[in-house]
C-alpha cells in the first residue's frame, strides 16, 4: 500500500509536496522505513542538531533526520506516514514520578480533586453509600482543605469532623485520602472496624488527629493512617486470585491510557510490591506493557536483603521494563499535611516540625542494601530537614564506597532546601527528582507554611537547583495531580497562581530548561539517557506531537496545547481524535 491510502491515518498534503513524496514513495527504496513524520518542527534536544523537519524510524529506532526532501526517500509502500502540518514534535515526555499502579487505581476510586468544599465531599460519598453494599469499602482520593472554598465548621486545624461524614455511610467504611497521599480522613465505620478509638496512641511517624475531647475527628496523618489500610487491605484480598489479578491489570491498563493520552511514553513509578513487580514482569513477556516503566521497590529493608538481586532487571521485554531503584520510602511526609520534616517549626503549626515517616535506620539500611546490589536510592525528602538527612546518608555511603561510580541517587520532591545542602545536589551527583506543577497548586499555601523569607531563600527553588549544577526532573506525582506534562511544563516557566500573581518568579525555569527536565534529565535519572530522551539517530522512537509549539507560544497558550500523538518504537499508540 502506499501512504495515501493508509487505513490508521489520512494525510493531508499540500498538492505540490503530496506529488514530491509520491515519485519518491514508487522508487521503493532499498531499505524503507516503518514510520515517517515530515512537514514539522522537531527539536531533538541534541545540542548538536537541534532542530529537523522530519524523522524515519525503523522497527523501535531512529533512522535518519533531516529537511522533509531528505527523509522521503525513507518511504515505501509499506510506511506508515504522517503530515506533521506544521506540528511541534519533541522527544516523548517521561513522566519523572509517579505511583503507576495507584494511578489506576485512582481511576476506579471516587475523584475529589475537583471539590471545592466538605460538603461536596460528603454528598459524593453519600450518592456512593447508596449504591454500595452493606460493608463494601467506599474509597477515594484527592482532597486538600486549602483548596476549599470554605474551612467546614466545626473544624480542628481547617480539618472537618467526621460525624457527617459516618451519617451519610453508617454500614460502608469510608477510606478518602488526601491529595498528598500522607495522610486520610475516615469515617466512624472504618475506625471502629480499624481499632482507632480515643484511647488509641499515635504511632510513631503519625498523628490521629484530635477534638477537645481527644476523641478522633476522622483524619490519620501519615502512620496513624496504617491500621485503616490494613483493614481495607484484608478486605480486599478477600477476592480470589483471579480477581485480583484481573484487577491489577486493570490498573496497568488505566494508567497506560491515561498516560498516552498526555503525551507520556514512559513513567518513573516511584514505588511498588513484590507482587504488582512481578505482574508487570508476566506482562513485559507477554509484550502487554503500553508504556515504558522503570520501577521501585516499596518494601522493607528486611525483605529486600534477600530478593534485591532477583528482582533487579533492565531493559526487559524490548526495553519496556526496569527494576533498579529502592523508592520511594518516605522519610517525611506532605507539606499540605504539615508532615513534612523541617529544620525550623511551621509557620501556622508552630507546635510542630513535621513527622519523620519511616525512620532513618531504615533509610540507612536500604541504602547499604542500595549500593552493594546496585540500586538506585529515590527516597522522599520534602522539608529541608529531610533533605540534609538523605545528603548525609548518601554521603556518607558515597564515601564508605568510592569504587561506587556514577551512582545517581535521587531525593524526590526536594520543595524545601536550605541554602547551605543546595550544592550539595551537584557536589554529590544527586538528582532533584521535582515536580513543576507544585509551585502552582501548592503556591497559594506554602507561605502560611513555611513564612515568607523561608519560602523565598528555600521553598520550590527549581531554578535555582539548575543553575548550581543539578540534573533537575520534572514530573507531576500522579495521582496527586493529574499526569499532565503541558500543565507542568507551563508552571514550570510561569508560576502563575488562580488569582493571576507569580509565586517565586526569579525560579521559573527558561523553556529549554523546562524540556530538558522532562525528557533527557528524566532518561539520564534512569540510566537510559543513551537511548532514549532526545530524538537522535539510533536511539528509540519515542515521540511526543504537540498542537503548538510550547517553545515559542505565548505563555498563555501553553495550556490550550493538546496531544496530537504518542509514539513508542516507532509505533502510533495515540492519536487525538479528529
Amino acid at each position: 500500500m502506499n501512504f495515501f491510502s493508509n487505513p490508521v491515518l489520512t494525510v493531508y498534503l499540500p498538492r505540490i509536496i503530496a506529488i514530491g513524496f509520491f515519485a519518491f514513495a514508487c522508487e521503493r527504496p532499498t531499505e524503507p522505513a516503518d514510520l515517517v513524520l515530515f512537514n514539522g518542527k522537531i527539536l531533538t534536544v541534541n545540542e548538536e542538531h537541534p532542530e529537523a523537519e522530519a524523522l524515519a524510524a525503523r522497527g523501535e529506532t531512529i533512522v535518519a533526520l533531516g529537511s522533509s526532501s531528505e527523509i522521503r526517500k525513507y518511504v515505501g509502500e509499506e510506511t506508515e506516514v504522517i503530515d506533521l502540518e506544521g506540528y511541534l514534535a519533541i522527544p516523548g515526555f517521561i513522566e519523572g514520578h509517579g505511583h503507576y499502579y495507584s494511578l489506576g487505581a485512582s481511576l476506579m476510586e471516587l475523584e475529589l480533586r475537583y471539590t471545592n468544599s466538605w460538603a461536596e465531599i460528603v454528598s459524593l460519598v453519600a450518592q456512593a453509600a447508596r449504591e454500595a453494599r452493606p460493608g463494601e469499602w467506599i474509597v477515594g482520593r484527592g482532597w486538600h482543605q486549602d483548596k476549599w472554598d470554605r474551612t467546614p465548621e466545626p473544624n480542628i486545624e481547617g480539618l472537618p469532623f467526621h460525624h457527617e461524614l459516618s451519617a451519610v455511610s453508617p454500614n460502608n467504611p469510608v477510606f478518602l485520602s488526601h491529595t498528598s497521599g500522607h495522610g486520610v480522613f475516615v469515617n466512624a465505620a472504618a475506625m471502629e472496624v480499624a481499632g482507632i478509638t480515643s484511647r488509641s496512641m499515635d504511632p510513631p511517624g503519625g498523628e490521629i488527629v484530635r477534638d477537645d475531647n481527644d476523641d478522633p475527628v476522622g483524619m490519620l496523618r501519615e502512620s496513624a493512617a496504617q491500621p485503616a489500610r490494613d483493614v481495607l487491605a484484608r478486605y480486599k484480598a478477600e477476592r480470589s486470585e483471579d480477581e485480583i489479578e484481573m484487577d491489577m491489570r486493570q490498573q496497568v491498563r488505566l494508567a497506560a491510557q491515561n498516560a498516552l493520552e498526555n503525551g507520556i511514553t514512559s513513567f518513573h513509578d516511584m514505588g511498588s510490591t513484590w507482587e504488582e513487580l512481578d505482574l508487570l514482569k508476566v506482562m513485559a513477556e507477554e509484550g502487554n506493557l503500553p508504556v515504558r516503566l522503570y520501577m521501585a521497590i516499596q518494601e522493607p529493608a528486611s525483605e529486600m536483603k534477600s530478593r534485591l538481586d532477583d528482582y533487579r532487571i533492565v531493559g526487559y521485554g524490548n526495553k519496556y521494563l526496569t527494576i533498579r531503584c529502592i523508592g520511594e520510602k518516605v522519610l517525611d511526609g506532605a507539606l499540605g499535611t504539615h508532615g513534612g520534616w523541617l529544620l525550623e517549626p511551621y509557620t501556622d503549626l508552630p507546635r510542630s516540625y513535621g513527622l519523620n515517616v519511616t525512620p532513618v535506620p531504615e533509610i540507612r539500611q536500604s541504602a547499604e542494601l542500595a549500593i552493594l546490589h546496585d540500586y538506585q536510592m529515590a527516597i522522599q525528602g520534602i522539608g529541608d530537614r529531610a533533605a540534609r538527612e538523605l545528603f548525609n546518608i548518601y554521603e556518607e555511603q558515597f564515601r564508605e564506597h568510592p569504587e561506587k561510580k556514577d551512582l545517581r541517587w535521587r531525593i524526590e520532591h526536594a520543595q524545601v532546601t536550605h541554602p547551605d545542602d543546595l550544592p550539595r545536589y551537584a557536589a554529590l551527583g544527586v538528582i532533584p527528582g521535582t515536580q513543576g506543577i507544585f509551585a502552582c497548586s501548592d503556591g497559594p499555601w506554602v507561605t502560611d507554611r513555611l513564612g515568607e523569607k523561608r519560602t523565598e531563600e528555600r521553598g520550590y527553588i527549581f531554578r535555582s537547583m539548575v543553575e548550581s549544577g543539578a540534573v533537575v526532573m520534572n514530573g507531576t506525582d500522579p495521582p496527586v495531580e493529574e499526569i499532565d506534562p503541558i500543565a507542568s511544563f507551563h508552571c514550570s516557566i510561569a508560576r502563575q497562581l488562580p488569582d493571576g500573581s507569580i509565586f517565586q518568579p526569579e525560579q521559573r525555569m527558561t523553556r529549554e530548561q523546562t524540556l530538558r527536565s522532562y525528557t533527557i534529565n528524566n532518561a539520564y535519572a534512569s540510566f537510559e539517557e543513551t537511548f532514549k530522551g532526545s530524538l537522535e539517530l539510533g536511539k528509540l522512537a519515542d515521540v511526543t506531537v504537540l498542537s503548538k509549539d510550547i517553545m515559542t507560544v505565548p505563555e498563555d497558550e501553553i495550556l490550550e496545547t493538546e496531544i496530537v500523538y504518542t509514539i513508542i518504537g516507532g509505533k502510533i499508540k495515540y492519536k487525538k481524535s479528529d
